[in-house]
């Protein structure tokens, strides 16, 4: 995919999380146009129009309408955030199965298009669905990008500024690994204008334990929101912004996304939250973070399990 200016964005899903990455997108007028997509015609009509009314008080105006796959086909970035919920009784892999299935309609239709732009993949479970979208393109696995760990990172570094009374613009520090329970913290890496976070906190009898409190705080954290009030959505829109100015913005930035692996972190045919740069043609370099044994332990483990889904998978996209 060469590097060509233009703007234009496809939401496919118009839920929680899709709408309020459309208005976060809006509000800083980072597209030239914004095409939704959903099953609920009605609901998407609706938010087109809200979205479009907020335009003249915008950073710069978005041109919003509702669409159809046909839109697709000249589209620079294709956001995917639909997808079924686990429901009352239904297991993870049904729920994984379940959709594989219609991710696999869903980039089927898209790429019938000629589509040649950017996959954004948001659907949970993200490592997992972002390789069915890399394997039934068949696009380069720089086109296809997750959401990863980017969330998890966001909650991690406001948990540290929490902690040291700083803004989280100043934290140094990832979430890596699956999306999931079996994330990892870097904290061998983690730090605060070079001051090592981990040591300081160990150092100090008093906050030994927090080290603890912090990462399950920031693993916890969605099913907290949850219970709370029924989803998550303000804070995967605003990390789905994040990669997406990353990209429109060919800003070079190293973010942690779901990236395929090929011989990185000694991994192969794996989508997985790693730090990767990101520009104007995609997920261009996977950064290798230097890990402590602890830690890459960790890490081998949370990549058997997304191995473990992919392959129950992949008999559903042969």
């Amino acid at each position: 995919m060469k590097f060509e200016k233009g703007n234009k964005v496809v939401l496919i899903g118009d839920g929680a999380v899709g709408s309020s990455y459309a208005f976060a997108l809006v509000a800083q007028g980072l597209a030239d146009e914004l095409v939704i997509i959903d099953l609920d015609e009605a609901k998407v009509k609706g938010d087109v129009a809200d979205l479009n009314h907020s335009a003249p008080y915008g950073d710069s105006p978005v041109k919003v309408k509702a669409g159809n796959y046909e839109d697709c086909g000249n589209a620079d970035l294709i956001v995917i955030t639909a997808g079924a919920a686990q429901k009352p009784g239904e297991t993870r892999l049904d729920l994984i199965e379940k959709n594989t299935k219609i991710f696999k309609e869903i980039v089927t239709k898209i790429m019938n298009t000629g589509f040649n732009g950017i996959f954004l993949i948001a659907t949970n479970p993200v490592d997992v669905l972002s390789y069915v979208t890399q394997k039934v393109s068949g696009l380069p696995k720089s086109q296809v990008i997750g959401s990863g760990t980017i969330l998890d990172t966001a909650r991690f570094k406001f948990e540290l500024a929490q902690e040291f009374g700083v803004s989280p613009w100043s934290v140094d520090a990832q979430i890596i690994g699956e999306h999931g329970d079996s994330e990892l913290a870097v904290w061998s890496q983690a730090n605060i204008a070079g001051k090592p976070i981990y040591q300081a906190l160990k150092d100090n009898p008093d906050k030994q334990h927090r080290i603890d409190e912090i990462f399950m705080n920031t693993r916890d954290a969605a099913y907290d929101i949850i219970q709370s009030k029924g989803a998550t959505y303000y804070g995967i829109a605003m990390g789905l912004v994040r990669i997406t100015q990353a990209i429109l913005k060919n800003q070079n930035v190293v973010l942690p996304v779901s990236s395929y692996l090929e011989g990185e972190y000694n991994q192969n045919d794996i989508y997985i939250g790693v730090p990767t740069l990101i520009n104007r043609n995609g997920a261009i370099k996977v950064y290798e973070t230097q890990l402590n044994s602890e830690e890459s332990e960790k890490f081998e483990n949370s990549a058997i399990i997304l191995k473990d889904m992919q392959n129950k998978i992949k008999q559903l996209i042969a």
